[in-house]
């Protein structure tokens, strides 16, 4: 549920506009004092010391800066017409859906491109309702007959119009038409492989948020996904296959996509799969490619989550072995591999091994305006990692005001932020000296501090 943070109000110092304005006036001067004083430290009047003063002035602006209203703003501050910004936004759309029939390639990928933009950070269900047969045709059209590039963005759109049709007919109707085609893209083996590795976060996504109760769907889309990242199981002699180039990347995006669509399956069905797949999966732990091995170790302990909620008792008969492999990851300290993707192995493998003996989950709170949603399992964290990696940086947004992405995450309708709450919106410059003056009292007080204890030493 959304944890509400209020901001605080600031002290009775005067008009904060005018103080920014006296601030940036005097930006290359000290922090001025209360008192008489000049600046050989010497006190006013009002006998505040100078860590008082520093700490005040940190107080103030500290407090000023949380008030700042989420709502967008104009590069001079001044409150943004969302009707305006909405009919620009649309006029510019219907240019792209035009475009998307031109014979130029390079004209209908500049419109797929300025497709994905608005549709990650507009809400536009009334402007597709009657357009998303045309705009379904189109995308069919370019992921049949359209180059690489043309085929990533295409199938990142599917994504992103089911996103934006939500639950119900509607999405259901346009997924029935785009299921057939991410299908038969992902399994083609002679396509690009960044395409395939689109259409398989595509049909995830797709399948996710337009047929969740259609078992025929679900299970279809389920055995396309595992037709592609199987194909990087151990053979029958236990000896893991050569990876090509990008086909990591290809069963990386096929898996954490098999992974969501699991979420959504009855107990019968996870029970067959975790028989299957979860001494696979611990195979390919010892793959090479370290992308590869960190979407694996996260499925394992997203598959050990699932059967726990089937039965609080479920044991895994290769588990120490199973947590030997963990361990090992957690520790790896091999030269030949990059230290970045060391790190990040160790941390990811860190947590899953802590799920696996302890079921303990660091959570994470993830912020959006003045609300906020709590990571606390991994299926709540694939669930938000594939909308992010479809919304990119407009997931904010849409958990702001899609309804559907608030249902999923169970944070209600949408909230109807006050007027006074509005009124209190600041433009980023103001920020930026919020963040100035707050900087430089925090570096005062520090630097008093490493004083004293030079003093002592």
């Amino acid at each position: 549920m959304p944890r509400n943070k209020k901001g605080k109000r600031g002290t009775n110092r005067g008009s904060l506009r005018q103080e920014l304005l006296q601030l940036q006036l005097s930006t290359k001067a000290p922090l001025p004092y209360k008192g008489t004083g000049g600046r050989n430290g010497v006190k006013g009047e009002s006998g505040a010391s100078d860590d008082e003063q520093a700490s005040e002035v940190l107080s103030h602006y500290s407090s000023a800066s949380e008030s700042a209203s989420v709502l967008e703003e104009g590069a001079g501050g001044e409150p943004v017409d969302e009707q305006t910004a909405q009919e620009e936004t649309e006029d510019k759309l219907k240019q792209c859906l035009d475009n998307l029939m031109d014979k130029s390639a390079k004209t209908r990928l500049m419109a797929l491109e300025s497709l994905k933009q608005g549709f990650s950070s507009r809400i536009l269900y009334d402007f597709l309702l009657e357009r998303r047969l045309t705009l379904s045709d189109c995308l069919e059209r370019s992921l049949r007959k359209g180059g690489a590039e043309e085929q990533v963005a295409a199938a990142t759109m599917c994504a992103l119009l089911c996103v934006q049709l939500s639950t119900g007919v509607d999405g259901e109707e346009v997924f029935r038409i785009l299921r057939p085609v991410l299908s038969s893209t992902l399994s083609d083996d002679c396509a690009n492989v960044a395409a395939r590795q689109s259409c398989a976060t595509a049909l995830g996504v797709c399948c996710y948020v337009a047929a969740p109760d259609n078992a025929e769907d679900l299970l279809k889309s389920l055995s396309h996904l595992e037709s592609v990242f199987t194909a990087s199981y151990p053979s029958c002699e236990g000896v893991l296959p050569a990876h090509k180039p990008g086909t990591s990347a290809l069963y990386c995006a096929a898996l954490q996509a098999w992974a969501l669509l699991l979420t959504l399956c009855p107990a019968s069905h996870l029970s067959s799969s975790l028989d299957i797949h979860l001494p696979k999966l611990q195979a390919c732990l010892e793959c090479n490619d370290v992308h590869y091995r960190i979407a694996v170790g996260e499925t394992i302990a997203l598959l050990f989550q699932l059967a726990r909620e089937i039965d609080q008792d479920f044991q895994y008969d290769d588990c120490d072995m199973l947590c030997e492999c963990l361990k090992g990851l957690a520790t790896d300290g091999n030269k030949h591999r990059a230290k970045n993707d060391r790190r990040k192995q160790r941390s990811i493998f860190r947590e899953v091994l802590q799920y696996i003996e302890n079921e303990d989950f660091n959570e994470e709170k993830i912020c959006f305006g003045v609300e906020g949603i709590y990571i606390d399992s991994w299926v709540r964290r694939r669930t938000y990692d594939a909308f992010k990696e479809v919304l990119e940086s407009g997931v904010r947004y849409h958990l702001q005001y899609n309804q559907l992405l608030r249902d999923i995450f169970e944070l209600g309708p949408p909230l109807i932020l006050d007027a006074s709450v509005r009124a209190n919106r600041i433009s980023r410059f103001e920020k930026h000296l919020y963040n100035s003056a707050a900087f430089k009292a925090r570096t005062k007080l520090r630097n008093k501090v490493r004083d004293k204890r030079a003093d002592v030493m």
